[in-house]
């Protein structure tokens, strides 16, 4: 007896060829095999597009290095030029130039010694004020950091960075700008 459903007949697919089963007419299995060939064509053209955009996109190995190191020069400039007015305001400070493992930028520093006989307190304080560009690493971020000392007394400690790629030069150099106005309020509050 053969299986039937609403009047049609249950044939199971494992009896069956290809050429069996129910196709319209004057479809054969040529055109599966265009068709097949056509998706894969179209597949291999979008994945080269997508490969080709994410090529565009990331820079190479050297181009974030030299962009780094274009964002270096800069900042350090203006980390130099910034730090050397903070002595038209407060004399007494000393600049220095940063350079090396540690970064590059500059430093104002500067010995108070004191004798208070009112107080009875009196010593040797201690200002720092150090704004370095981190050098370049497999992260692939431009790193400023910022470290500041009122009369011993550690009053500043930060960092700001952003990816080399989507970086913007005037963001650095408003923190930077903003790191020395803070430090000169601290210091003047002393």
């Amino acid at each position: 007896m053969i299986p039937r459903r609403n009047g049609e007949i249950i044939v199971s697919l494992h009896s069956l060829h290809f050429e069996q089963l129910n196709r319209p007419t004057g479809y054969t299995l040529s055109d599966l095999d265009a068709r097949l060939q056509n998706a894969i064509e179209r597949g291999q053209r979008h994945g080269a597009a997508a490969d080709n955009l994410q090529q565009q996109q990331q820079m190479s190995e050297q181009e974030l290095r030299q962009r780094h190191t274009d964002f270096r020069l800069k900042l350090s400039d203006h980390i130099e030029h910034g730090l050397k007015r903070l002595p038209e305001h407060f004399p007494g400070f000393t600049f220095e130039t940063i350079y090396g493992d540690r970064g590059w930028g500059g430093a104002l520093y500067r010995d108070d010694l004191t004798t208070e006989k009112i107080s009875g307190r009196g010593g040797s304080f201690y200002s720092r004020l150090e704004i370095t560009v981190r050098p370049a690493t497999k992260y692939n971020i431009v790193d400023i950091s910022v470290k500041g000392t009122v009369h011993n007394k550690e009053v500043v400690s930060k960092n700001y960075f952003e990816e080399i790629q989507e970086a913007v030069l005037e963001n650095f150099m408003a923190e930077i700008d903003n790191w020395i106005v803070l430090y000169a309020e601290k210091y003047a509050a002393v």
